[in-house]
């Protein structure tokens, strides 16, 4: 397939810009992808979609503060933004200056602190922190919120831009399907017996960058570290062994569970790898999912991977006719949008 099988039209009214009022207030769109049905929805409803033998897969991590702000040793103004923290004192950034640093450059930030640029890789800058990276950031960094969000991030985005059981600090983008969910809605699922299991997938910058090979086979994707605990791999048994379905909460959870699959080279569905890894996974049309039988997600930008994977799920001709529904309706879209609950077109078992 093309990038352009991938391509709609969108209002750019129909952004979202900012967070419903409360999380559970977006709206919910149901796809069966075996008929094509849809259903309008309250994501308030979301629980209905559910029984008890079900398994819901969260992704726990949690963003940090990865876009910051300073001045170059020479004076010239610098956008950092971390793609990614190797270590205590270590990342990989995008630096946006009217010239790109040379190695050995140091950027300056509020309060003096000096950061190092260690090498270059591609478009990617290794710099070196003064003391622990999550000190500074926290300190000095703000909340990075998506290109397509025009506007300066907010005291409410700090905790809107954050699932409520985010844990593991490391993404420069939110797993935004999970963000639909307070504490009493996820006590209400607890509550009726619907199982919860966690992964952890860093979601990076990477997931903004523009699909530029119009043949898709010629694409690489972004490198992701995802790990899935020895307990979530059990809590998958259990659910399969019940008859219970296996949901994603968001795109980054299906990506790291099948990934972990392939990883772990079984023939038998449901079976994965455990430990911690990094994945490259290009979900696309054609895509056998071995772990994965619903989808809870929001709606994907024109021509990006994300709607490919959730095309590769529910069926090209199904999500197409989604979303051209979403626009009538005037559903709100990325990621403080609505949320869309998707039936796989062929289940994975």
């Amino acid at each position: 397939m093309r990038l352009s099988d991938f391509d709609y039209k969108l209002p750019d009214e129909l952004i979202a810009q900012r967070p419903s009022a409360e999380r559970r207030g977006s709206r919910l769109m149901h796809l069966d992808g075996n008929s094509g049905a849809i259903s309008d929805r309250r994501f308030e409803d979301f629980a209905d979609f559910c029984t008890p033998a079900d398994l819901l897969i969260f992704n726990d991590t949690r963003v940090i503060k990865a876009r910051m702000f300073g001045t170059k040793d020479s004076g010239g103004k610098v956008e950092v933004m971390v793609e990614r923290v190797l270590d205590a004192r270590r990342t990989l950034a995008m630096v946006r200056a009217s010239r790109a640093p040379r190695i050995g450059q140091r950027i300056v930030l509020g309060g003096g602190i000096e950061l190092q640029v260690v090498s270059r890789e591609n478009d990617l800058f290794e710099l070196y922190f003064p003391e622990d990276v999550f000190t500074v950031l926290d300190r000095y960094g703000q909340t990075p919120l998506p290109p397509y969000i025009d506007r300066v991030a907010a005291s409410e985005d700090e905790s809107r831009y954050q699932t409520v059981y985010a844990r593991e600090p490391g993404a420069v983008a939110a797993p935004t399907a999970g963000l639909h969910f307070d504490a009493a809605m996820l006590e209400t699922l607890r509550a009726s017996g619907v199982e919860a299991a966690y992964v952890t997938l860093h979601v990076g910058a990477g997931t903004f960058q523009p699909v530029r090979e119009g043949d898709l086979d010629h694409h690489v994707m972004h490198e992701e570290w995802y790990r899935i605990p020895e307990a979530t791999a059990q809590a998958v048994r259990r659910a399969r062994a019940r008859g219970g379905r296996i949901c994603a909460v968001g795109t980054t959870s299906l990506r790291a569970l099948e990934s972990a699959a392939l990883a772990g080279g079984s023939q038998v569905d449901g079976e994965m790898q455990t430990g911690s890894a990094e994945t490259r996974l290009f979900i696309r049309p054609g895509f056998r999912f071995r772990i994965v039988e619903r989808l809870l997600t929001n709606f994907h930008l024109p021509r990006s991977t994300l709607l490919m994977l959730v095309s590769a799920f529910a069926g090209v001709g199904a999500v197409k006719c989604a979303y051209r529904h979403a626009v009538e309706e005037r559903y709100r879209f990325f990621s403080y949008g609505d949320a869309m609950l998707v039936e796989s077109a062929l289940q994975a078992r």
